[in-house]
């Protein structure tokens, strides 16, 4: 069976252009434009992977990640995408757990390399 993705971004435009790279790449993608959303997807169908941007229209999406890690749901791996490069922001997500900090735009040889890496 497929890795499992969950895209959480709220742009129509970028979840339209991860969705097609993942799917073409052989992976089963799943998104979510708010943190509720993120949610409901995780606790549902387990993530092997997600990719996380911190600025969603309901809160956080760093608070995505501690949810589905309290309710016993988290993904096998986070990947946080941002557009802030601030060195706090990088410290905070790979405390809160995430592999990685994606500074968007991300360029999509960089994505799919870091996405294979953490999946191989």
């Amino acid at each position: 069976m497929a890795d499992h993705i969950l895209v959480v971004e709220d742009s129509e435009p970028v979840i339209s252009a991860f969705r097609i790279l993942l799917e073409d790449a052989g992976y089963r993608v799943s998104q979510a434009t708010t943190v509720a959303a993120a949610l409901a997807i995780g606790r549902a169908d387990p993530v092997d992977l997600m990719l996380l941007d911190l600025t969603l229209p309901d809160g956080d999406g760093l608070t995505a990640l501690a949810e589905l890690r309290r309710s016993g749901a988290p993904p096998r791996v986070t990947l946080a995408m941002t557009g802030d490069s601030e060195i706090e922001t990088r410290q905070r997500c790979l405390a809160e757990g995430c592999a990685e900090v994606l500074v968007k735009p991300v360029p999509i040889k960089e994505l799919r390399d870091v996405i294979a890496r953490h999946l191989s």
